[in-house]
């Protein structure tokens, strides 16, 4: 789940789905209440512990942060992005693909109501991600904003948190300043994800308790106006801003010739299509067995 999360494209809310413990993550966020206040400032660890299913959180994060770290120093995924971008996005929308399959799968009984909300949901995608500006601000009050829409999407079965932070241009700044520790930018951008997790997994858990099949026909629909976005091969269009080349436009073309980049990409795509539904088979496998 953590891996999910650093990939602009696949959701960790989505593998918690497909791996049977999205409801107990849900569950677990909401129990950090007034309650777990009081029971931690009586020094009751035990009921604290049980309270909050702290273990459960406590693996959860300990993947998030190794996730995190191997992918802006082992493998620093924001350079791939500007250096590789085919080869990378190939990735990602194979991945996104990956995630619309399994969740339309998961529904098995959808209506003709359900259909028009994904499709009413495709546009509101295609809109979204064609009005975001190229440039945001990097005050601290929009990296905090960014944390909170970015962690909201997280915990979003069907929507990745780290493409969000990519149509809002604060992916590649967010994840180089974790990688350099600038507490400038890490600070408010975790303060943001802190109260964004708390505000929305009860806004999340409400939608989803009344009107599960509606609310998940428009996260479908919303990934999928997003493939506009991520399709790897782009027009883009840079200019070099202090030294460094910044995305001002990208248009989604056909592939311009068959080479090594090409086939690559595709083969990335397919790979992610793949490896998505391969986990939830396992994790449906697993889930039997158990």
């Amino acid at each position: 789940m953590g891996a999910a999360d650093v990939v602009p494209g696949v959701s960790g809310g989505t593998m918690a789905l497909i791996l049977g413990i999205y409801q107990r993550l849900l569950n677990a966020i909401r129990c950090f209440d007034i309650a777990a206040l009081g029971i931690a400032l009586k020094f009751q660890v035990r009921a604290f512990i049980r309270h909050t299913d702290l273990l459960f959180v406590g693996f959860l994060l300990f993947g998030i942060a190794c996730a995190i770290g191997f992918f802006t120093r082992v493998v620093p995924l924001p350079k791939l992005i500007n250096t590789h971008p085919e080869l990378v996005y190939g990735l990602f929308f194979g991945l996104i693909v990956g995630s619309v399959v399994v969740l339309i799968r998961e529904q098995r009984d959808m209506k003709t109501h359900h259909w028009a909300l994904l499709a009413l949901g495709t546009l509101l995608g295609f809109i979204i991600v064609n009005l975001v500006p190229t440039e945001t601000p990097r005050t601290w009050w929009f990296v905090m904003f960014a944390g909170a829409v970015a962690i909201s999407a997280m915990i979003l079965p069907g929507i990745s948190g780290s493409f969000i932070l990519l149509i809002l241009q604060k992916y590649a700044y967010v994840f180089d300043a974790l990688g350099r520790l600038d507490m400038s930018v890490v600070i408010p951008f975790f303060a943001g994800c802190a109260i964004g997790l708390i505000a929305f997994s009860r806004v999340l858990s409400w939608l989803l308790k009344r009107y599960y099949e509606t609310t998940i026909a428009l996260i479908i629909g919303l990934l999928v106006g997003s493939l506009w976005r991520i399709w790897p091969f782009q027009d883009r269009v840079y200019v070099t801003v202090r030294e460094k080349a910044r995305l001002v436009e990208s248009t989604p073309v056909a592939p311009s010739q068959w080479d090594a980049t090409t086939f690559g990409s595709i083969g990335l795509a397919l790979i992610g299509l793949v490896v998505v539904i391969v986990i939830t088979k396992i994790a449906g496998r697993t889930r039997t067995h158990s």
